[in-house]
């Protein structure tokens, strides 16, 4: 497809990564095909001098660029932990015209079966044994979860920082954005608090890297490679279930993935019957907050489950 990108944004955008590479780089913006979401459009960067070399991009307006260098930093991590496969973060920045960041161009749409799966599974749990090195749960700035804001102070309990940084702030978003409060909010967050800190102290939780954002359509296959990779984080310290959970939110990874994660490290007695509606829960909120709907009638099912 044809460049819908100004020369000027190619040109800087070469020029970040040539600064990242240390070496010359020119290369040309194309359109790639519709990936992206609602704050970002996607394009490959291709070499001129080299057609076989290619970067995957993705743009944003000016401002974005915090976002932007909060998900390089949550790649970064991921990948200095040398677990499961994410994207190589090249460099990100702005222009007067758009931000931007730069990730190693991986072709995705393979077909994984039990194998990589299993192989998946392990990759995660290892990667869950990285952790804050005392800092406690959090992350050393903010980022976001979508376009929303996702607050990390870091905190050193758990059930604090779950209820704190994660449902009272959706909480406040949910009643700015449809005037009015959800059902049972109090009673919500002094359970929760209950629950989490109970688990917290039975199953000595310990802060765990996260990918933090990690639904079915953040999980493919490399084509031609028999390996998973991950991408898109919202990344930060917490409870390693918080992945396990999104897992299963929208849709379901295969049954392979969730064996070989629990061989490798087993959850703790209570995930499936009472944490994992209160981790998702966090992730229906901010769907409503983003797109509004009927996503908040899900997350007042949810919090009426909770309560039960």
């Amino acid at each position: 497809m044809g460049s819908l990108y100004t020369s000027e944004l190619s040109r800087a955008v070469s020029e970040s990564v040539a600064a990242a590479l240390q070496r010359s780089f020119q290369g040309e913006l194309r359109s790639a095909s519709a990936l992206g979401s609602g704050w970002s459009t996607s394009a490959e960067l291709l070499n001129r001098n080299d057609s076989t070399e290619r970067y995957f991009v993705k743009l944003s307006e000016p401002q974005a660029v915090s976002m932007f260098s909060a998900e390089f930093e949550g790649i970064q991590a991921m990948a200095e932990s040398e677990t499961v496969r994410v994207p190589a973060p090249i460099c990100y920045g702005n222009t007067a015209e758009r931000s931007f960041i730069v990730l190693e161009y991986l072709e995705l749409g393979g077909i994984g079966n039990e194998a990589v799966y299993r192989d998946f599974g392990e990759k995660l749990a290892a990667m869950h044994r990285c952790s804050s090195g005392g800092r406690g749960y959090g992350w050393h700035r903010g980022n976001t979860i979508g376009s929303t804001p996702q607050l990390n102070t870091w905190m050193h309990s758990w059930a604090d920082f779950f209820v704190e940084n994660r449902l009272r702030y959706q909480l406040k978003l949910a009643r700015s954005r449809q005037g009015g409060r959800l059902r049972n909010e109090d009673a919500l967050l002094q359970r929760v608090h209950s629950v989490l800190q109970e688990h917290e102290i039975q199953h000595q939780v310990t802060p765990s890297l996260v990918h933090g954002d990690l639904w079915t359509g953040n999980v493919a296959t490399l084509r031609n490679q028999n390996e998973v990779v991950i991408f898109d984080p919202a990344t930060y310290y917490g409870d390693r279930e918080v992945d396990l959970a999104m897992t299963e939110l929208f849709g379901r990874l295969p049954r392979a993935f969730y064996q070989a994660y629990d061989a490798s490290w087993p959850l703790p007695k209570g995930y499936r019957e009472k944490r994992r509606v209160i981790y998702n829960l966090y992730h229906i909120l901010n769907h409503g907050a983003l797109f509004g709907g009927g996503y908040y009638d899900q997350a007042q099912s949810m919090i009426e489950t909770i309560l039960r």
